[in-house]
């Protein structure tokens, strides 16, 4: 009997658990504890994203499954916030919109592999332009970002202004640009401004500019190297997964995120096969003991 064939989908979620620190024993208590568990798990989102398996910050500072709502308050909802604001000029870690456009945090070491996946090569001047003339931009992120090449790094309602989308009628289009360039790797929030009607506001900065080493590191990633990477820090996260919700949560063609899993296989870190209690066929992270 193989390894696999004794592997239940209740043995998955226990070491779930364990692996996204869902126990009081195991609870993120301090910043300094954060960092490690974004640098641990690679990438994780701020806050728990309904339908998509993944770890995220909120879970291991709550120490449980809590579910979040407007209302909450305590020391979950207060440390995962204040947190995550007080990192953002420190540079301990990438946070911004990337990973189905939910907030994400990415550790340094594994940052580069998801700009090697991006249309970004490092140029500020140029590589936005070749995407918008592709028809891969919109005129809104353009603006916007154009608006921070020029005048450095601006807090949002100041960038508003110098991209002409300072109306309320405006704000969805401006908010749906800033995602754009967040999932594209190209703008991330930096710091917050006492700006605006609620005396805070994301200040916004170019990534190369803010991270200029994650361009030169990504250059010497190719892309199926990159999928590799962050497809096995998946499963090693995850555990199993089928092969449709990997390629869902990165944003990848199917036939894309089967070529790095078959990498991975080759390299015997996963395996693929059925599991107790699951219908579909799963990818195995081979680091479950």
């Amino acid at each position: 009997m193989t390894r696999l064939a004794r592997l239940t989908e209740k043995r998955i979620v226990a070491a779930r658990v364990a692996r996204y620190r869902r126990r009081m024993d195991l609870r993120v208590t301090t910043p300094e504890q954060a960092v490690e568990f974004v640098s641990d798990v690679g990438f994780c989102f701020l806050f728990p994203i309904q339908g998509v398996e993944m770890p995220s910050l909120w879970d291991a500072i709550a120490g449980r499954v809590v579910r979040v709502t407007g209302s909450h308050s305590g020391y979950e909802i207060n440390r995962t916030w204040s947190w995550k604001d007080n990192s953002l000029d420190k540079k301990q870690w990438y946070y911004g919109k990337l990973l189905r456009r939910k907030a994400t945090l990415v550790s340094l070491d594994t940052l580069p592999n998801f700009y090697a996946l991006s249309e970004n090569y490092g140029d500020l001047a140029h590589d936005y332009l070749e995407e918008y003339r592709a028809g891969k931009l919109t005129a809104e992120a353009k603006a916007v970002y154009e608006a921070l090449l020029k005048h450095g790094a601006l807090d949002a309602v100041r960038l508003r202004r110098e991209c002409h989308m300072i109306s309320e009628e405006n704000k969805p289009r401006f908010e749906k640009a800033l995602t754009e360039l967040q999932v594209g790797l190209k703008v991330l929030p930096v710091g917050i401004a006492e700006a605006g009607a609620w005396r805070y506001a994301f200040i916004y900065e170019l990534l190369p500019r803010w991270f200029p080493d994650i361009p030169e590191r990504a250059r010497a990633v190719t892309r199926a190297q990159a999928r590799q990477t962050l497809l096995d820090q998946y499963l090693r996260n995850v555990i199993a997964c089928a092969l449709p919700q990997a390629a869902r949560v990165f944003g990848w063609p199917l036939d894309e995120t089967r070529k790095a899993a078959d990498k991975l296989a080759q390299a015997g870190k996963l395996m693929l096969d059925k599991v107790s209690g699951i219908r579909e066929p799963q990818l195995v992270t081979a680091s479950l003991s």
